[in-house]
């Protein structure tokens, strides 16, 4: 999953403006603590349109969130804890080398 999320990252840098622009407005109005969630969702309202099917065209991966999460308060260690993220149990194991799931999986 890293590795995805690192390629992912690479290919979207506006993503991570966002995060840390939506991030820091939330910290700005008084929170101490948010979910990642709540950063996500943002950035799908602000940057989604709609295909001629009227379906999304912009995807963020669920599972980047604790990558995300986890950068922003490496690179501002003053807001560390700001995200509440659980302790990384694939530092541990060995990947399983899934391939990630996308619209194309689901009917």
């Amino acid at each position: 999953m890293r590795e995805q999320c690192v390629r992912y990252h690479k290919k979207h840098p506006k993503v991570w403006k966002l995060f840390e622009q939506f991030t820091f407005e939330l910290i700005e109005r008084g929170f101490k603590h948010n979910a990642v969630s709540t950063v996500f969702e943002r950035i799908r309202w602000e940057t989604d349109q709609a295909d001629v099917e009227g379906r999304s065209t912009f995807k963020i991966n669920n599972n980047y969130k604790p990558f995300y999460a986890r950068r922003f308060m490496k690179k501002h260690p003053d807001h560390e804890g700001f995200f509440r993220t659980r302790k990384q149990s694939s530092k541990k194991e060995p990947a399983t080398n899934l391939p990630e799931l996308g619209p194309k999986d689901y009917e």
